[in-house]
Parts: structure tokens; C-alpha cells; sequence
């Protein structure tokens, strides 16, 4: 015998995804309001092409404010709908670790472009999962030190920058094929 309230449980079910559906869209307006950005609904508000390369360092303080508003709307939306751990991707730090930001927005960008054109065969969503998944690996295998629940644990390491010697010691030993002497061989 069927069940007399199961039309009421799916009526109930499917309100329930489209309360979820605008709780998203209300977050990534709140995101972009709250971070200066505008309100554009396509998230093209910068005019910027679906899948052009983002440069940071490169973006003037506007353009840098509005596409972080669309970039951690997106970085929010994809960890809830892969349902990714702490693990995965640390919830509570992620933005300080400047290579998670530098792998995730190549992710970001190539999401936009597979995903942004009805003209694709769907060879390119297929491919930006697979990079997806790879990337998941390098950012929990080698970006984030010890990073986990919650805790952010800066990585141990010296810069590279900041070392005078350093830059000297590369800069006197030439480029490649040049080398009179290997240092390590001696």
C-alpha cells in the first residue's frame, strides 16, 4: 500500500533543495557586498574572459577585491558540493598558504573556462575533474605542513628571497651549460 504522505515528504524535499539552492546564491552576494565586489550575477562583473589567467599580484586593489569576492565564493561553493574535509582542504586557513591560493585559483579559472561554453564536446568538464582530483592530492600532500582541523601550522622552511648569499652563490655559477666548475663536485 502506498505511503499517503510520501507526495507531501517529495513536495517537502524538493522546497528543501531550492531553499538550498538560494541559501548558496544569497552567500555568494553576501561574499561580494561584504568584500566590495559587485552584485553582476554571472560572476563576470570584471569583464574578464571565462577561464583568463588570474595574476595577483598583478591586479589593481579593485579588481584584486572583486575577483577575491568571486574566487572564495567559488572556493566555498565547490568544498560544499565535493564535500571536502579538513584534510582536503584546511577550512579555517587555506588562504594563508599562498601555493592552496595559487592551485585553486588554476583550478578556479579552468572551471570557468570547461565549464562556461555549450560549445565544448565535454572532453574539458571531464578534464577539469581529473585536475580537480590531482590537485586535491598536491594541495593536502605538499602545500599545507600540518594544517589540520582547524589548526593552522605555518610550514618550516627559510625563504628563498630573502637570502643575499643565495641569490649570489646561483647568479655567480651562471646558466645552465656555462658552468666552468660544480661546486658539489669538488
Amino acid at each position: 500500500m502506498p505511503d499517503p504522505l510520501e507526495p507531501l515528504f517529495k513536495a517537502l524535499e524538493s522546497i528543501n533543495e531550492e531553499l538550498s539552492g538560494l541559501h548558496i546564491r544569497l552567500a555568494r552576494v553576501e561574499d561580494q557586498q561584504s568584500m566590495g565586489g559587485g552584485g553582476g550575477g554571472d560572476g563576470d562583473s570584471d569583464g574578464r574572459t571565462p577561464g583568463a589567467p588570474v595574476v595577483w599580484r598583478d591586479l589593481d586593489d579593485a579588481e584584486r577585491a572583486d575577483t577575491w569576492a568571486e574566487f572564495i565564493s567559488w572556493v566555498i561553493d565547490i568544498a560544499d558540493q565535493f564535500e571536502l574535509t579538513v584534510d582536503q582542504l584546511p577550512r579555517d586557513c587555506w588562504w594563508l598558504h599562498g601555493g592552496v591560493v595559487e592551485e585553486l585559483t588554476a583550478l578556479w579559472t579552468s572551471h570557468r573556462s570547461a565549464f562556461g561554453t555549450k560549445d565544448d564536446s565535454g572532453a574539458s568538464v571531464y578534464l577539469w575533474h581529473d585536475a580537480f582530483a590531482r590537485s586535491l592530492d598536491r594541495i593536502s600532500r605538499s602545500w599545507l605542513g600540518e594544517c589540520t582541523n582547524g589548526y593552522h601550522q605555518p610550514r618550516s622552511r627559510d625563504r628563498w628571497g630573502t637570502d643575499a648569499k643565495l641569490r649570489t652563490a646561483i647568479a655567480a655559477a651562471g646558466p645552465p651549460g656555462i658552468r666552468v666548475s660544480d661546486p658539489h663536485n669538488e
